[in-house]
């Protein structure tokens, strides 16, 4: 039998409140949240990359250093007398020339009539002094030493050769007497200065042979006086 309209609006209202109170009576079906284990907790597998630290090696500093200065011996207070100074001394000798005053220990280069360059020297001990006239014939700077025969044989532990220094008993310079075995030189003693002590050959200071060797030429005239009053080989022109 079919219903009319407004009654089977009224049956479908009574429907909808019945589902809605059922609906509404019933609690809701919550479901709890799991939460992980703590096996079930994985540590992320991406690994971190560590780079290699890389080593920077600069290039060492090179830092120069001068080489030691090499330090000549020198005369340590030594007397006025000896100090190297321009004096009056009158000479009919042309400038230039050499005159060793054996007795005084004095050398003195002639630079006018009237005035000479004087410095202190140390000369041949007893019975190893002579006199003369010489030239420079040569020149040499931080000569090396080679003792003769006869000085070898009065002292045979002298080295054979000894090379150019400041520790070689002919110093910082050398004039060679003509082809004699005599020279002006310098010393690794200046101690000896005013002295009797060489051979001989006649030695400076070695700042004083330096100053000596700048202002004698090759070929220079050297005059040696003997140690005792003058002799045949001085000659009569100069007066001393």
């Amino acid at each position: 039998m079919a219903l009319p309209l407004a009654g089977r609006i009224v049956i479908g209202s009574v429907a909808v409140a019945a589902l809605g109170y059922g609906l509404l009576s019933q609690p809701a079906s919550v479901q709890p949240i799991q939460r992980p284990s703590v096996h079930q907790v994985q540590t992320p597998s991406t690994s971190a990359h560590v780079s290699t630290p890389v080593h920077v090696t600069s290039a060492p500093t090179v830092i120069s250093v001068p080489a030691p200065r090499v330090e000549t011996p020198k005369a340590a207070d030594a007397p006025d007398r000896l100090v190297r100074q321009v004096v009056n001394y009158v000479s009919h000798q042309a400038p230039g020339t050499v005159i060793i005053d054996t007795r005084n220990t004095f050398l003195y280069l002639v630079l006018n009539e009237g005035q000479a360059m004087r410095y202190g020297i140390g000369v041949g001990r007893k019975g190893f002094t002579w006199s003369g006239q010489q030239t420079v014939a040569r020149k040499t700077e931080w000569p090396d030493w080679r003792p003769p025969a006869e000085m070898l044989s009065r002292q045979p532990y002298l080295p054979r050769f000894m090379a150019g220094g400041p520790g070689n008993p002919l110093g910082a310079r050398a004039m060679y007497l003509g082809e004699t075995e005599y020279r002006i030189h310098g010393t690794n003693k200046p101690d000896t200065i005013g002295k009797r002590v060489s051979s001989g050959c006649i030695r400076l200071t070695n700042d004083d042979v330096m100053d000596l060797y700048d202002r004698v030429n090759v070929g220079a005239k050297v005059i040696v006086l003997p140690a005792t009053g003058a002799s045949q080989g001085t000659p009569p022109r100069a007066v001393f």
